[in-house]
Protein backbone atom coordinates (compact mmCIF):
# COMPACT_ATOMS: atom_id res chain seq x y z
CA UNK A 1 0.00 0.00 0.00
CA UNK A 2 1.20 3.73 -0.88
CA UNK A 3 2.02 5.50 2.52
CA UNK A 4 -0.34 8.72 1.85
CA UNK A 5 0.07 12.60 2.60
CA UNK A 6 -1.41 13.46 5.84
CA UNK A 7 -4.80 14.90 4.81
CA UNK A 8 -4.93 18.63 4.73
CA UNK A 9 -8.21 18.92 6.15
CA UNK A 10 -9.54 17.65 9.65
CA UNK A 11 -13.06 17.07 10.72
CA UNK A 12 -14.49 20.22 12.24
CA UNK A 13 -15.65 18.24 15.34
CA UNK A 14 -13.53 15.26 16.18
CA UNK A 15 -15.97 14.01 18.85
CA UNK A 16 -16.86 10.09 17.58
CA UNK A 17 -17.40 8.85 20.83
CA UNK A 18 -20.37 5.98 21.59
CA UNK A 19 -21.16 7.40 24.74
CA UNK A 20 -21.31 10.22 26.04
CA UNK A 21 -21.53 11.11 22.23
CA UNK A 22 -21.09 14.48 20.47
CA UNK A 23 -23.64 16.92 21.49
CA UNK A 24 -25.57 18.59 18.67
CA UNK A 25 -24.27 20.95 16.29
CA UNK A 26 -24.40 24.21 18.09
CA UNK A 27 -24.26 23.50 21.12
CA UNK A 28 -23.47 26.11 23.82
CA UNK A 29 -23.06 25.87 27.29
CA UNK A 30 -25.12 29.00 27.79
CA UNK A 31 -28.02 28.23 26.11
CA UNK A 32 -28.35 25.40 28.13
CA UNK A 33 -28.25 26.92 30.91
CA UNK A 34 -30.86 29.66 30.02
CA UNK A 35 -32.91 26.76 30.67
CA UNK A 36 -31.60 25.49 33.79
CA UNK A 37 -33.17 25.46 36.92
CA UNK A 38 -30.16 25.66 39.11
CA UNK A 39 -29.54 25.64 42.77
CA UNK A 40 -33.80 25.23 42.77
CA UNK A 41 -35.67 21.98 43.99
CA UNK A 42 -36.72 19.13 41.58
CA UNK A 43 -39.84 19.25 43.35
CA UNK A 44 -40.77 23.13 42.63
CA UNK A 45 -43.77 23.30 40.24
CA UNK A 46 -40.95 24.99 37.46
CA UNK A 47 -38.54 22.11 37.47
CA UNK A 48 -41.13 19.50 37.58
CA UNK A 49 -42.80 20.79 34.29
CA UNK A 50 -39.49 20.77 33.09
CA UNK A 51 -38.98 17.23 33.77
CA UNK A 52 -42.92 16.31 32.62
CA UNK A 53 -42.09 18.67 29.16
CA UNK A 54 -38.90 16.63 28.43
CA UNK A 55 -41.12 13.70 28.83
CA UNK A 56 -43.52 14.91 27.25
CA UNK A 57 -41.49 15.51 24.07
CA UNK A 58 -39.67 12.02 24.14
CA UNK A 59 -42.76 10.56 23.96
CA UNK A 60 -44.37 12.87 21.28
CA UNK A 61 -41.04 12.65 19.36
CA UNK A 62 -40.33 8.98 19.53
CA UNK A 63 -43.87 8.19 18.16
CA UNK A 64 -44.73 6.81 21.75
CA UNK A 65 -48.19 5.47 21.71
CA UNK A 66 -51.29 6.44 23.89
CA UNK A 67 -51.25 4.12 27.09
CA UNK A 68 -47.39 4.15 27.43
CA UNK A 69 -45.96 5.54 30.39
CA UNK A 70 -42.41 7.38 30.15
CA UNK A 71 -40.30 8.01 32.71
CA UNK A 72 -37.04 9.32 33.53
CA UNK A 73 -34.94 7.01 36.32
CA UNK A 74 -31.54 7.36 37.74
CA UNK A 75 -28.14 5.50 37.21
CA UNK A 76 -28.41 6.10 32.86
CA UNK A 77 -29.46 3.00 30.70
CA UNK A 78 -28.05 0.40 32.81
CA UNK A 79 -30.38 2.12 36.11
CA UNK A 80 -33.56 1.75 33.52
CA UNK A 81 -32.37 -1.84 32.22
CA UNK A 82 -32.00 -3.15 36.36
CA UNK A 83 -35.23 -1.95 37.57
CA UNK A 84 -37.03 -3.48 34.57
CA UNK A 85 -35.41 -6.69 35.24
CA UNK A 86 -35.33 -6.64 39.36
CA UNK A 87 -39.23 -5.52 39.50
CA UNK A 88 -40.98 -7.65 36.73
CA UNK A 89 -38.48 -10.73 36.05
CA UNK A 90 -39.41 -14.31 37.97
CA UNK A 91 -43.08 -14.16 37.09
CA UNK A 92 -42.15 -16.34 33.67
CA UNK A 93 -39.17 -17.87 32.23
CA UNK A 94 -36.92 -15.76 30.63
CA UNK A 95 -34.27 -15.84 27.68
CA UNK A 96 -31.81 -13.00 26.82
CA UNK A 97 -29.94 -12.70 23.86
CA UNK A 98 -26.44 -11.89 23.82
CA UNK A 99 -24.06 -10.70 21.25
CA UNK A 100 -22.28 -7.77 22.44
CA UNK A 101 -21.23 -6.77 26.06
CA UNK A 102 -24.33 -5.33 27.44
CA UNK A 103 -26.64 -8.10 26.46
CA UNK A 104 -24.07 -10.02 28.17
CA UNK A 105 -24.32 -7.55 31.03
CA UNK A 106 -27.83 -8.53 31.34
CA UNK A 107 -27.40 -12.43 31.08
CA UNK A 108 -25.26 -12.44 34.00
CA UNK A 109 -27.73 -10.35 36.17
CA UNK A 110 -30.61 -12.93 35.46
CA UNK A 111 -28.32 -15.68 35.73
CA UNK A 112 -25.88 -15.35 38.91
CA UNK A 113 -27.75 -12.04 40.31
CA UNK A 114 -31.41 -12.50 40.38
CA UNK A 115 -30.46 -16.74 40.36
CA UNK A 116 -33.94 -17.58 37.80
CA UNK A 117 -34.54 -21.25 37.49
CA UNK A 118 -35.85 -20.95 34.32
CA UNK A 119 -33.57 -18.87 32.35
CA UNK A 120 -31.48 -19.29 29.11
CA UNK A 121 -29.08 -17.56 27.06
CA UNK A 122 -28.99 -17.49 23.34
CA UNK A 123 -25.67 -16.20 22.80
CA UNK A 124 -24.34 -15.28 19.22
CA UNK A 125 -20.47 -13.59 19.02
CA UNK A 126 -19.59 -10.39 17.84
CA UNK A 127 -20.82 -9.29 14.84
CA UNK A 128 -23.58 -11.83 14.63
CA UNK A 129 -27.03 -12.21 15.77
CA UNK A 130 -28.48 -14.94 17.84
CA UNK A 131 -31.36 -17.19 16.71
CA UNK A 132 -34.44 -15.59 17.16
CA UNK A 133 -36.92 -17.62 16.06
CA UNK A 134 -35.34 -19.91 19.32
CA UNK A 135 -36.83 -17.59 21.61
CA UNK A 136 -39.99 -19.06 23.69
CA UNK A 137 -43.43 -17.42 23.32
CA UNK A 138 -44.14 -18.22 26.55
CA UNK A 139 -41.14 -16.19 28.14
CA UNK A 140 -40.23 -12.97 29.07
CA UNK A 141 -37.53 -11.86 26.44
CA UNK A 142 -34.06 -9.28 27.36
CA UNK A 143 -32.40 -8.20 24.00
CA UNK A 144 -30.79 -5.06 22.89
CA UNK A 145 -31.97 -3.88 19.97
CA UNK A 146 -28.84 -1.98 18.98
CA UNK A 147 -25.10 -3.66 20.50
CA UNK A 148 -23.28 -0.63 21.08
CA UNK A 149 -20.35 -2.44 21.38
CA UNK A 150 -20.65 -4.95 18.29
CA UNK A 151 -22.26 -2.77 15.75
CA UNK A 152 -25.00 -5.64 15.22
CA UNK A 153 -28.86 -4.33 15.44
CA UNK A 154 -32.16 -6.37 15.19
CA UNK A 155 -33.12 -6.05 11.67
CA UNK A 156 -37.09 -5.90 12.54
CA UNK A 157 -39.37 -6.86 15.40
CA UNK A 158 -40.91 -9.56 13.22
CA UNK A 159 -39.61 -12.14 15.05
CA UNK A 160 -41.82 -11.13 18.55
CA UNK A 161 -45.13 -12.87 18.01
CA UNK A 162 -47.98 -10.76 18.18
CA UNK A 163 -50.00 -13.02 20.60
CA UNK A 164 -46.60 -13.38 22.83
CA UNK A 165 -47.43 -14.52 26.91
CA UNK A 166 -44.38 -12.91 27.72
CA UNK A 167 -42.31 -9.60 28.31
CA UNK A 168 -40.20 -7.99 25.71
CA UNK A 169 -37.44 -5.87 27.57
CA UNK A 170 -35.74 -3.61 25.01
CA UNK A 171 -32.25 -1.80 25.86
CA UNK A 172 -32.36 0.61 22.70
CA UNK A 173 -29.86 2.91 24.14
CA UNK A 174 -27.75 3.34 21.52
CA UNK A 175 -31.20 2.93 18.95
CA UNK A 176 -34.03 5.48 20.35
CA UNK A 177 -33.60 8.27 17.77
CA UNK A 178 -32.01 6.88 15.60
CA UNK A 179 -33.70 3.06 14.37
CA UNK A 180 -36.96 2.44 13.82
CA UNK A 181 -38.77 0.52 16.84
CA UNK A 182 -41.94 -1.25 16.71
CA UNK A 183 -43.94 -0.32 19.52
CA UNK A 184 -46.49 -2.99 19.58
CA UNK A 185 -43.89 -5.83 20.11
CA UNK A 186 -42.11 -3.58 22.84
CA UNK A 187 -43.52 -3.81 26.52
CA UNK A 188 -40.59 -1.86 28.51
CA UNK A 189 -37.84 0.40 26.42
CA UNK A 190 -35.04 2.09 27.78
CA UNK A 191 -31.94 4.04 26.31
CA UNK A 192 -30.12 7.55 28.26
CA UNK A 193 -29.69 10.49 27.09
CA UNK A 194 -26.04 10.51 26.10
CA UNK A 195 -26.38 8.79 23.27
CA UNK A 196 -28.51 9.52 20.10
CA UNK A 197 -29.77 12.92 21.55
CA UNK A 198 -25.97 13.35 22.56
CA UNK A 199 -27.36 14.43 26.24
CA UNK A 200 -25.28 13.81 29.71
CA UNK A 201 -25.59 10.81 32.04
CA UNK A 202 -26.42 9.54 34.56
CA UNK A 203 -30.39 9.58 33.72
CA UNK A 204 -32.13 6.93 32.66
CA UNK A 205 -35.21 6.87 30.35
CA UNK A 206 -38.03 3.93 31.06
CA UNK A 207 -40.77 3.39 28.66
CA UNK A 208 -43.51 0.58 30.05
CA UNK A 209 -46.58 -0.53 27.60
CA UNK A 210 -49.86 -1.58 29.16
CA UNK A 211 -48.68 -4.85 29.62
CA UNK A 212 -45.57 -3.87 31.42
CA UNK A 213 -47.53 -1.55 34.08
CA UNK A 214 -49.99 -5.04 34.40
CA UNK A 215 -47.09 -7.44 35.20
CA UNK A 216 -46.13 -4.39 37.78
CA UNK A 217 -49.33 -4.27 39.34
CA UNK A 218 -50.12 -8.01 39.93
CA UNK A 219 -46.37 -9.53 40.37
CA UNK A 220 -44.35 -9.00 43.23
CA UNK A 221 -40.93 -10.38 43.11
CA UNK A 222 -39.44 -13.08 45.91
CA UNK A 223 -36.45 -10.21 46.35
CA UNK A 224 -35.73 -7.25 47.96
CA UNK A 225 -36.10 -4.55 46.15
CA UNK A 226 -34.07 -0.66 46.52
CA UNK A 227 -35.66 2.36 46.69
CA UNK A 228 -34.48 3.38 43.39
CA UNK A 229 -35.69 0.38 41.91
CA UNK A 230 -39.40 0.60 43.54
CA UNK A 231 -42.32 1.49 40.83
CA UNK A 232 -45.61 0.20 42.67
CA UNK A 233 -46.78 0.91 45.94
CA UNK A 234 -49.87 -0.33 47.61
CA UNK A 235 -50.00 -3.18 44.58
CA UNK A 236 -50.75 0.19 42.00
CA UNK A 237 -47.96 1.72 39.61
CA UNK A 238 -46.35 5.23 41.10
CA UNK A 239 -47.73 7.66 38.48
CA UNK A 240 -45.82 10.51 40.21
CA UNK A 241 -42.27 8.76 38.21
CA UNK A 242 -43.87 9.09 34.72
CA UNK A 243 -45.38 12.95 35.12
CA UNK A 244 -41.71 14.20 36.37
CA UNK A 245 -42.01 13.07 39.92
CA UNK A 246 -38.54 11.78 40.32
CA UNK A 247 -37.59 8.66 42.41
CA UNK A 248 -34.51 10.50 43.38
CA UNK A 249 -32.80 13.96 42.80
CA UNK A 250 -32.06 14.75 39.07
CA UNK A 251 -29.44 17.01 37.64
CA UNK A 252 -31.50 20.09 36.33
CA UNK A 253 -28.69 21.10 34.09
CA UNK A 254 -29.17 17.57 32.80
CA UNK A 255 -32.53 18.12 32.46
CA UNK A 256 -32.13 21.04 30.48
CA UNK A 257 -29.82 19.89 28.03
CA UNK A 258 -31.94 16.71 27.28
CA UNK A 259 -34.71 19.66 26.51
CA UNK A 260 -32.40 21.50 24.62
CA UNK A 261 -31.61 18.39 21.95
CA UNK A 262 -35.62 17.43 21.88
CA UNK A 263 -36.00 20.82 20.64
CA UNK A 264 -32.98 20.60 18.06
CA UNK A 265 -34.49 17.41 16.83
CA UNK A 266 -38.14 18.85 16.58
CA UNK A 267 -36.39 21.57 14.94
CA UNK A 268 -35.20 19.26 12.17
CA UNK A 269 -38.39 17.75 11.58
CA UNK A 270 -38.54 14.83 14.24
CA UNK A 271 -37.11 11.49 14.71
CA UNK A 272 -37.40 10.66 11.02
CA UNK A 273 -34.87 13.63 10.48
CA UNK A 274 -32.71 12.29 13.14
CA UNK A 275 -32.46 9.01 11.60
CA UNK A 276 -31.85 10.14 8.41
CA UNK A 277 -28.47 12.19 9.10
CA UNK A 278 -27.44 9.29 11.07
CA UNK A 279 -28.31 6.86 7.86
CA UNK A 280 -26.59 9.53 5.80
CA UNK A 281 -23.25 9.32 8.50
CA UNK A 282 -23.42 5.82 8.19
CA UNK A 283 -23.51 5.77 4.26
CA UNK A 284 -20.97 8.22 4.08
CA UNK A 285 -18.43 5.90 6.74
CA UNK A 286 -19.26 1.96 4.54
CA UNK A 287 -18.91 3.74 0.90
CA UNK A 288 -15.26 4.39 2.23
CA UNK A 289 -15.41 0.80 3.92
CA UNK A 290 -16.39 -0.84 0.78
CA UNK A 291 -13.81 0.98 -0.92
CA UNK A 292 -11.13 0.20 1.14
CA UNK A 293 -9.08 -3.52 1.69
CA UNK A 294 -7.61 -3.15 4.86
CA UNK A 295 -11.18 -2.93 6.57
CA UNK A 296 -14.53 -4.23 7.00
CA UNK A 297 -17.64 -4.25 8.66
CA UNK A 298 -17.06 -6.17 11.88
CA UNK A 299 -20.88 -6.81 10.81
CA UNK A 300 -21.56 -9.23 7.88
CA UNK A 301 -25.05 -9.03 7.17
CA UNK A 302 -26.02 -5.31 5.91
CA UNK A 303 -29.26 -5.65 7.25
CA UNK A 304 -27.96 -5.97 10.76
CA UNK A 305 -25.28 -3.29 10.57
CA UNK A 306 -25.94 -0.35 13.32
CA UNK A 307 -26.24 2.74 11.65
CA UNK A 308 -24.65 4.86 15.16
CA UNK A 309 -22.13 2.73 16.46
CA UNK A 310 -20.19 1.28 13.61
CA UNK A 311 -17.79 -1.44 14.49
CA UNK A 312 -14.86 -2.15 11.94
CA UNK A 313 -12.06 -5.02 11.83
CA UNK A 314 -8.74 -4.51 9.94
CA UNK A 315 -8.64 -7.24 7.79
CA UNK A 316 -5.03 -6.53 5.84
CA UNK A 317 -3.13 -9.81 6.18
CA UNK A 318 -0.17 -8.38 8.22
CA UNK A 319 -2.46 -7.48 11.01
CA UNK A 320 -5.19 -10.25 10.78
CA UNK A 321 -2.47 -12.32 11.04
CA UNK A 322 -1.60 -11.33 14.43
CA UNK A 323 -2.66 -12.19 17.78
CA UNK A 324 -5.31 -10.82 19.57
CA UNK A 325 -3.00 -8.80 22.00
CA UNK A 326 -0.81 -7.42 19.06
CA UNK A 327 -4.04 -6.68 16.87
CA UNK A 328 -5.53 -4.15 19.98
CA UNK A 329 -1.88 -2.48 20.06
CA UNK A 330 -1.37 -2.11 16.57
CA UNK A 331 -5.39 -0.56 16.78
CA UNK A 332 -4.54 1.19 19.86
CA UNK A 333 -1.72 3.54 17.89
CA UNK A 334 -3.94 3.91 15.10
CA UNK A 335 -6.35 5.71 17.96
CA UNK A 336 -3.80 7.48 20.02
CA UNK A 337 -1.95 9.36 16.39
CA UNK A 338 -5.61 10.14 15.76
CA UNK A 339 -6.27 11.52 18.78
CA UNK A 340 -3.01 13.59 19.10
CA UNK A 341 -3.90 15.16 15.92
CA UNK A 342 -6.89 16.30 17.12
CA UNK A 343 -8.74 14.29 14.35
CA UNK A 344 -10.61 11.36 16.45
CA UNK A 345 -11.54 11.28 19.99
CA UNK A 346 -12.41 7.36 21.35
CA UNK A 347 -12.34 5.78 18.43
CA UNK A 348 -11.05 2.56 19.91
CA UNK A 349 -13.61 -0.53 20.34
CA UNK A 350 -14.84 -1.58 23.04
CA UNK A 351 -12.28 -3.30 25.50
CA UNK A 352 -14.26 -6.96 25.62
CA UNK A 353 -14.37 -6.40 21.98
CA UNK A 354 -12.75 -7.83 19.02
CA UNK A 355 -9.79 -5.66 17.93
CA UNK A 356 -11.08 -2.79 16.00
CA UNK A 357 -12.13 0.71 15.37
CA UNK A 358 -15.48 1.99 16.36
CA UNK A 359 -17.26 5.18 15.15
CA UNK A 360 -19.68 7.00 16.59
CA UNK A 361 -22.86 7.93 13.29
CA UNK A 362 -25.71 8.97 15.24
CA UNK A 363 -27.46 11.83 13.88
CA UNK A 364 -25.57 14.75 16.35
CA UNK A 365 -22.41 13.87 13.98
CA UNK A 366 -22.60 15.90 10.69
CA UNK A 367 -21.38 13.62 7.82
CA UNK A 368 -18.88 16.29 6.59
CA UNK A 369 -17.25 15.15 9.30
CA UNK A 370 -17.37 11.60 8.79
CA UNK A 371 -16.07 12.37 5.57
CA UNK A 372 -13.18 14.07 6.38
CA UNK A 373 -12.33 11.53 8.75
CA UNK A 374 -11.83 8.39 6.33
CA UNK A 375 -8.69 9.82 4.99
CA UNK A 376 -6.89 9.89 8.32
CA UNK A 377 -8.40 6.63 8.99
CA UNK A 378 -6.11 5.67 5.71
CA UNK A 379 -3.33 7.62 7.20
CA UNK A 380 -2.93 6.55 10.23
CA UNK A 381 -3.09 2.58 8.97
CA UNK A 382 -0.93 3.04 7.18
CA UNK A 383 1.70 4.80 9.80
CA UNK A 384 1.09 2.08 11.65
CA UNK A 385 1.52 -0.40 9.63
CA UNK A 386 5.13 0.64 8.48
CA UNK A 387 5.89 0.28 12.44
CA UNK A 388 5.23 -3.38 12.08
Amino acid sequence: MTFPQKPAAKPARPEFSSGPCPKRPGWSFEAVAEKAFLGRSHRASGPKAQLKDCIDRTAALLGVPEGYKVGIVPGSDTGAVEMAMWTMLGARPVDVLVWESFGAGWATDVQKQLKLDDARVLKAEYGELPDFAAVRPEADVVFTWNGTTSGARVPNGDWIAADREGLTICDATSAAFAQDLPWDKLDVVTFSWQKAMGGEGAHGVLILSPRAVERLETYTPDRALPKIFRLTKGGKLIEGVFKGETINTPSMLCVADAVDALEWMEGLGGQAAVKARADANFEALQSWVDATDWVENLVPAPEARSNTSVCLKVVDPAVAGLDDKAQKAFVKSMVTMLDKEGVAYDINGYRDAPAGLRIWCGGTVDTADVSALTPWLDYAFAAAKAEL
